[in-house]
Order: C-alpha cells, then structure tokens, then sequence
C-alpha cells in the first residue's frame, strides 16, 4: 500500500489531518500579511537634463502590533514618496458554493517610523487598533530541515503562500558581513520582499529579504533576516527612532587552526584581539592585543563576527568579557559606546527633491549643525553630505558612500548643496570630475563621471 492511502485508495486520516493543519496556520496568518504599495521618482531618460518620471513599486509586510506597526524590509520604502499598505480583507461568507475571490482590501496610508539599512529592515505605521497581528519567534531555535512558509505578495500576487525547509539556519553571505540570514528552499520571488517566513507554530522567524538567482525568479536559494536580528532592530526604532551600534574600541579575528599553530595559542577557535583603540573604553577597561575573548556576558564566542553582532546591539549598556591571557582567565566589564558614525541617520535629513544633484546622481545634504553630531568629528567646517547614491557612476572601483562629505570639485571647494550644484550645471553628460572627500576621518579624491 503506497504511503498517505488508505486501503481503498482514499488519502489516508494523517495525511488528511496534515494538510488540515497547514490550512488553519494559513488562515491564522494571512490576515496580518500586508501588501506595501510605493510610489517614488526615477529617471525617465538617460540624457542630460532628464526629467523624472513617476515610478510604482511593491512588496510585503507583516503586522507584529495590534496597534498597527509593520515590519518590511528597507528596500521595499526606501527613496519613497509615499507609502501604503493594503490590508487583506476577508471574505464575510465561508458557505459552501460562495465566490473563492477574495474582496478587495483596504489600502491606508503608512507613516515610515525608521529604517535600518545595514539589517535591510523598515518599521511603518498605519492607524488602527485590535489588527491582526503576528508575534516575532525566536529565530536561534531554528533547526535545520524544519518546515518554513514564505508569505508576501511576489510579482504583485497578493496573499501567497510557499513552504519549504531551512536550508542552513545562519548563512553569512560576504564574509565580512556581520549580517547572517536564513536560508531557505520555499519559493520567494520579487514582490515577496518583507513578508513574514513562519514556523509551523505561525510564529515569524524571519523576515524574507532576497534570493540567489541566474534567471531572475526563485531557485530555492532565499534568505530571511532572522527575527531575533529583526526583533532588535523593531525594538530600537520603536524607542528611538534608529538603531544604536555599540562599539569598544577593538579590532578582533576569528582563530584559524594555522593561526593558533603560527602564534601557539592555547584554543584553534574563538576571537584573538588586534587592535586596542587608544582612549577607547576596552583601552580604559585594560583590555590588551593578543586576549582571546572567551565569553561575553557568559555566551560563549566562537569568532570574531559573532563577537562584533553582540557588542553592536549592547550600545550604552556594559558587557562582561572574559578572556584568556597568557594562559590565565581575566575579566574585564567594558562600556559599549554608541558608534557616532551612522549614515542612516543622514537619509532621514533629505527633505525631497531639493537634496537631489541629479548630474552626480546623488542625494545629499549641507555639512551643519544637524549633520555633524551624527558624522563625528570632520577635518572642515563647510561641505556636502552624502544622504544616498541614486546612480552608481563611479570610475574607479572606490565608490561614493553615504556619510562622505565632499569639499572639492575638480580642485574648487564646495560649501553647500546650492554650491555642488553650480559646479556641475555646465559639465557635459559623461565628463569625470575629481572629487575631494572625507571618509571616517581619512582624505580621498574620487573618480565620478557625470550623467
């Protein structure tokens, strides 16, 4: 008798009893699964003096508030002029025979209460009390092979649903990354960006963010922030608008088994120090090149990256470190200062098109006195602000960043965007000009060719 029949080729009671349960956790779902519709502007041309055009865009959310905040991802808003979310609606009649279409839902408009770009994760609010809501799981539990659905709105198809596994629970895609990702099999397209992977409980473990692909839709290769990353970010914006990284003031490396043989170290795993920053607080705390960090607040660190995730999200709190030092253990309690450079909170400033240089393709914003708590200490007192890089086009491979102030054009200082703007009113699509900028703190003149 094959497997899932009964004797009479019926499908069988467990088989049947399965397929129930995935259809209630479906149902308990879906009504917090939202559609996220933007509208923004981009280039309606590639010559000079383009004008722009009006530019649609969609993707997924999940409501994790009764009172109507929503997680998405940040690609999903970001450069928007307007955000809504469409509600799912429910169908009022369920007797056998009514329409399998569901009613249209309900678009409201969103307020975007902060994004964090290094997570790729956005938070929105919508007016509403009593929504349907899904709590955030806890992504650590995650085991690889358990059964994950992906929810969302892929290629504009609202309300879909895929399942799969996980294919590996904690995935660093670049290696020096400190960001990790779910992988999964279930089937994530575009459109499906932001939407909820649950578990089989209905709780979210992930937030589907990307995938790997040679042809442009899934090939069971997708990656979800865990929720736990998630989580923390929601956590932040909610209380302060942004997201606060800590910092000690360390370079660490992970242990390799040849590094541990080269340097006679006592373990082939772990994080070995680097670098003490002076004046920093793991300088003041006596921290010392060549410790090997052996826990933080008791969790056992296993690499470098894992000890930089855990100190990023300790900002303004302080952390336990134990060490080894020639032998002995030490510990050590470390203030984790708040990282002063942060980009994202430079976007946040843009006030419209008015920041916008389309001949560079940039948005960006006057160095003053708004801009230069969040940028640190700058070697001028007058220049432009890199917000976001709308056209990549650079000439060398040492790109525009968002926090690099600009002071020269082609040898001519700048002093505001009105000025930067001047500059390169007269220069001719495809022209290079050099440009004299400031990065954490270092000089460089970049390449940039003019669109």
């Amino acid at each position: 008798m094959a497997w899932g029949t009964a004797a009479w080729g019926q499908p069988s009671a467990a088989l049947r009893g399965l397929s129930k349960q995935f259809e209630d956790l479906v149902d308990r779902v879906d009504p917090a699964v939202v559609q996220i519709v933007t509208r923004g502007f981009s280039p309606a041309g590639d010559g000079p003096g383009t004008l722009l055009r009006s530019q649609r865009g969609s993707g997924s959310g999940v409501i994790v508030d009764p009172s109507g905040y929503i997680l998405t991802n940040a690609h999903v808003v970001g450069g928007a002029r307007s955000v809504q979310v469409l509600l799912p609606q429910p169908s009022e009649d369920t007797s056998p025979g009514h329409s399998l279409l569901k009613p249209t839902g309900k678009l409201l408009s969103a307020t975007v209460v902060g994004v964090d770009r290094e997570t790729d994760v956005a938070v929105l609010k919508i007016a509403g009390e009593k929504l349907p809501s899904l709590p955030l799981g806890d992504s650590e539990r995650l085991r690889q092979g358990e059964i994950v659905f992906a929810f969302g709105s892929p290629l504009g198809l609202e309300n879909s649903v895929t399942m799969g596994v996980v294919s590996a629970v904690a995935r660093q895609v670049r290696p020096d990354d400190p960001m990790i990702y779910i992988q999964t099999d279930a089937a994530i397209n575009p459109g499906n960006s932001g939407g909820p992977l649950v578990d089989t409980d209905g709780n979210v473990v992930g937030l589907n963010t990307f995938i790997l692909t040679k042809s442009g839709g899934s090939e069971g290769i997708g990656f979800a922030a865990p929720s736990n990353i998630v989580k923390a970010v929601y956590e932040q914006i909610r209380e302060f608008g942004r997201v606060r990284r800590g910092q000690i003031g360390v370079v660490a490396q992970s242990i390799t088994p040849l590094l541990a043989e080269a340097m006679k170290l006592p373990r082939d795993w772990g994080a070995i120090i680097a670098d003490v920053t002076p004046e920093g607080s793991a300088a003041a705390a006596g921290i010392e090149v060549k410790d090997i960090v052996v826990s933080l607040n008791g969790k056992a660190i296993e690499n470098a990256r894992q000890l930089g995730v855990n100190i990023y999200r300790q900002a303004g709190q302080t952390v336990t470190l134990e060490l080894l030092r020639g032998g002995q253990k030490v510990e050590k309690r470390v203030a984790v200062l708040e990282r002063p450079r942060d980009p994202d909170r430079i976007a946040a400033l843009v006030q419209g098109e008015s920041a916008r240089v389309a001949k560079l393709g940039l948005l960006v914003v006057n160095l003053d006195e708004k801009v230069t708590p969040i940028l640190g200490p700058v070697r001028r007192l007058r220049g432009v602000v890199v917000a976001g890089v709308v056209l990549d086009l650079a000439v060398e491979e040492n790109r525009l960043m968002q926090g690099d102030v600009i002071y020269e054009v082609n040898g001519e200082a700048v002093g505001n965007v009105a000025e930067l703007r001047q500059k390169v009113a007269f220069l001719g699509h495809g022209q290079v000009v050099a440009l004299h900028i400031e990065r954490q703190g270092q000089l460089q003149i970049v390449l940039w060719e003019v669109d």
